[in-house]
């Protein structure tokens, strides 16, 4: 079984990197490291820095997530990979987990369940609590706590980091929607392999850290996750991008568009600086509206 990596990096903590493929590398056959337009100097630091089953795949400019992920599958592909992992640059895997998201997706489909990928549970120790998997069943959301490291659940989509996913299921349901360009490309895939009838699994008995965008505002006695006005813009936009499809089950549009307005009206009152926030997420809901996708312009 090959199992290659798939790691999209910009302008990456070197320290958190050399972590991550620490932990990594000896779970898989090779790494394919995509760096997505990052500086002369950084490139050159991961170069020499970063040692292993490392092939480097260097862009000229900042392509998105979805378009670097593309390419490392691709060249997986042309590796006769068996299996992609996809991880981000700030995530660090349990040193078990590769094996065991495998061992899980051989299980599931021994009983006759047509597996699109599995993910582990991870944990973001600035948040404090491990957050649940999440799935949409009729008009409500459902957050499926790990009752046991057994705990195989059934989920709609996983985040894409840590995702573990059959090279098969990929030439069948496809690659990553490349103009949506950041936020909301592991949803699109996942609710797409969904349509084809793929079951994506969380894997409690799998472990990994992971940092959820910034650093989380804590309000009201709880932490919620923070991301940039940058990031708002993507989130927005691509929400209601996706919204607009046809294919998208209407229960999961309703629900998934109530926690939007309700990350609207959070956003818009609590996050630094307000005005920018408001600004970027009306922004991409205006431009979802109109259609407008891929990497967000100035005007």
């Amino acid at each position: 079984m090959k199992i290659i990596a798939v790691i999209v990096t910009y302008q990456p903590d070197i320290q958190k990197l050399a972590e991550l493929l620490d932990s990594l590398l000896p779970q898989v056959s090779i790494c394919v490291l995509v760096d997505n337009g990052s500086s002369a100097a950084t490139r050159d630091h991961l170069q020499r820095t970063c040692s292993g089953q490392i092939e480097f795949i260097f862009l000229a400019s900042n392509t998105g997530i979805a378009a670097a992920q593309n390419i490392g599958i691709a060249r997986a592909r042309e590796m006769a990979g068996d299996y992609v992992l996809l991880s981000d640059q700030d995530s660090v895997p349990g040193r078990s987990m590769v094996a065991t998201l495998a061992a899980a997706i051989e299980n599931q489909q021994n009983e006759g369940i047509k597996v699109a990928c599995a993910g582990p549970r991870y944990i973001d120790m600035r948040q404090e609590n491990p957050p649940p998997f999440i799935r949409v069943r009729g008009l409500r959301l459902e957050r499926c706590s790990c009752q046991t490291e057994e705990t195989v659940v059934p989920v709609d989509y996983l985040i894409a980091s840590g995702c573990l996913i059959p090279m098969p299921v990929l030439d069948r349901i496809g690659g990553m929607r490349e103009d949506l360009f950041i936020d909301y490309v592991d949803i699109e895939w996942g609710l797409r392999a969904r349509k084809s009838g793929y079951q994506s699994i969380g894997v409690c008995a799998a472990g990994m850290a992971h940092s959820l965008g910034d650093s989380p505002i804590a309000l009201f006695g709880r932490k919620f996750p923070m991301h940039s006005p940058l990031r708002h813009y993507y989130h927005f936009r691509n929400a209601i991008l996706l919204y607009k499809e046809s294919w998208v089950p209407l229960n999961w549009k309703c629900v998934d568009g109530w926690r939007l307005c309700l990350k609207y009206v959070f956003y818009s009152l609590f996050a630094q600086p307000r005005p920018a926030h408001w600004k970027m997420m009306t922004l991409g809901i205006w431009h979802g509206l109109g259609g407008k996708a891929g990497k967000y312009d100035k005007e």
